[in-house]
């Protein structure tokens, strides 16, 4: 039995056509910034949360601290590479005045009171979110992550991944600003 010519070029042709579209959806794939990818929260309330202390001696962290104020939200783990990446910045923000408050996700509260130790504490307050619950909450797909938080207690935009002098300057410092300017 012999292939018509049609079949035969239809069989050659068509694993190069399924190549070349997959090749086209991946180069479109790669052309989109994974640090813009949306919270289904933004508009929306922050989800209630209360978590126990990370740093001796402190009462924790909850959804009830930022009341009426516009806050960060930073999730963070002593385990997280970028996080520490990300750490001294925030460190530096939090002595600008910065409003950086802390969740401690998926981690020991030893282990992140021992990092705040060493590398310095940018947080307002700061919470263990051991279980992870809270941060599966507010939408958390990994560390670090941050959330703007308006006076409103709505979440208005999320970082994905280090917040960097660019980051800040241009996208989160000016959206504090006007944020904090708003009644």
């Amino acid at each position: 039995m012999s292939m018509s010519k049609k079949a035969m070029i239809a069989a050659a042709v068509a694993p190069l056509l399924l190549f070349a579209g997959l090749a086209a959806t991946l180069a479109l794939g790669l052309q989109k910034d994974p640090s813009t990818l949306p919270s289904v929260l933004i508009g929306k309330p922050a989800p209630r949360f209360s978590l126990g202390p990370v740093r001796t001696g402190d009462s924790g962290f909850s959804s009830a601290d930022i009341n009426g104020r516009v806050a960060l939200i930073n999730v963070w783990g002593s385990w997280c590479g970028a996080c520490k990446i990300e750490h001294p910045y925030l460190v530096e923000l939090a002595a600008q005045g910065a409003p950086i408050y802390g969740v401690d996700w998926q981690d020991d509260p030893a282990d992140g009171a021992d990092t705040l130790k060493k590398m310095g504490d940018p947080y307002i307050k700061v919470g263990n979110d051991q279980a992870g619950r809270a941060s599966l909450d507010l939408g958390v797909t990994g560390a670090p992550e941050t959330f703007v938080i308006d006076k409103h207690g709505q979440v208005r935009f999320k970082q994905i991944g280090p917040i960097t002098p660019q980051v800040w300057q241009a996208t989160l410092q000016p959206l504090v600003a006007r944020l904090e300017a708003e009644r």
